[in-house]
């Protein structure tokens, strides 16, 4: 039994293979259920007392060694398998990847905060889950407004009301009442409305609004601002207008027009034949706001005004579906690709 055993040592020391089939078949040989290691260890039942311990001390060298072959193959099999994965085949054609490319939205509200932080606005952010306070009661809407209504807005409590905000005026509401005078700052971010979704309307859509709150600050500070803003976004040849209108935080209050963009005020069907498109809303901070929020109303004034980002966008793009800025189709998103 000694001389097999010796052997079958020297048998697994000088075995080696690359073959994953030659390999199995020397796992089942040695040590398989029925292999020579196990009828082995089977056999030294029956050798003698006297002959046990040299045999037995052969016999754990046997299987010590025939499990150290296998394990040392097997490992050297799957190193050389990872290698070839990882192999690149240099003879081949080389690819040019795609890049991917911002939102439109994302470059129109870029470059909406770089245009205005040029003349001192900074930027001011605030929570999209809102009170009431900061939502409505401090921007002077009245216990009646349509807006505290659940066809308009998206309750998420009651009793105290708490809501998804429906403008980012409630961030102005938190400067205000967080920080002193002179305030010059721009509220970009995300709004929500109880609105059916369509071509021209989304339950939620993206504002950017403005704020500047010092002394003596008047209408014509406004609008030399928007003109300003206009001729920057939509070009030197830009015009506006400010038409009179109502909005509860703001009084004096008026929505603003640009010249057609398309048919530079000759009239198209972007502009329904009037030659301007509306843009935004503004107006000067009606006192009581400011009251609301901790200012004196007789030492400061200011002005604010407010725009859909999605509505500029249309306009730099000529985009006629709203639903197109969150569907993430790519073939309506590589058409931005050159765009930083």
């Amino acid at each position: 039994m000694k001389t097999d055993i010796s052997r079958y040592i020297v048998e697994i020391e000088n075995f080696s293979t690359y073959s994953p089939d030659e390999l199995e078949k020397f796992r089942v040989r040695f040590l398989g259920k029925n292999g020579i290691v196990n009828h082995l260890f089977e056999e030294f039942k029956k050798t003698p007392k006297e002959k046990k311990q040299t045999t037995g001390k052969l016999l754990n060298l046997l299987k010590q060694k025939a499990n150290e072959k296998y394990a040392l193959l097997k490992e050297t099999q799957n190193k050389s398998a990872t290698q070839e994965e990882n192999d690149i085949d240099l003879s081949l054609n080389s690819f040019s990847g795609s890049f991917g490319s911002r939102h439109p939205m994302s470059i129109i509200r870029n470059e909406i905060i770089q245009i205005f932080s040029r003349i001192g606005f900074t930027i001011a952010e605030g929570p999209e889950i809102e009170d009431d306070w900061h939502n409505f009661t401090a921007l002077n809407f009245e216990e009646g407004h349509p807006a505290r209504e659940m066809q308009d807005t998206f309750f998420i409590e009651q009793n105290p009301d708490i809501v998804l905000r429906t403008h980012t005026s409630s961030v102005q509401v938190r400067l205000m009442q967080t920080q002193k005078p002179p305030l010059r700052a721009l509220m970009p971010g995300r709004v929500y409305r109880n609105e059916a979704i369509s071509a021209r309307a989304h339950c939620f859509f993206h504002q950017v609004e403005g704020l500047y709150v010092d002394k003596k600050v008047s209408f014509a500070d406004l609008k030399q601002t928007l003109l300003y803003f206009s001729k920057e976004m939509f070009g030197a040849d830009t015009k506006i207008r400010l038409r009179p209108s109502y909005f509860p935080f703001t009084e004096p209050s008026a929505e603003m027009d640009i010249s057609c963009t398309i048919c530079k005020g000759s009239g198209c069907q972007m502009c329904k034949k009037t030659g301007w498109v509306e843009i935004l809303g503004c107006g000067m901070v009606d006192p009581n706001v400011l009251e609301n929020c901790g200012i004196d109303s007789a030492k400061y004034s200011g002005y604010a005004f407010g725009m859909g980002i999605e509505r500029i966008t249309n306009l730099k793009y000529t985009i006629k579906d709203l639903r197109l800025f969150s569907e993430n189709d790519i073939r309506f998103l590589k058409q931005f690709e050159s765009n930083p």
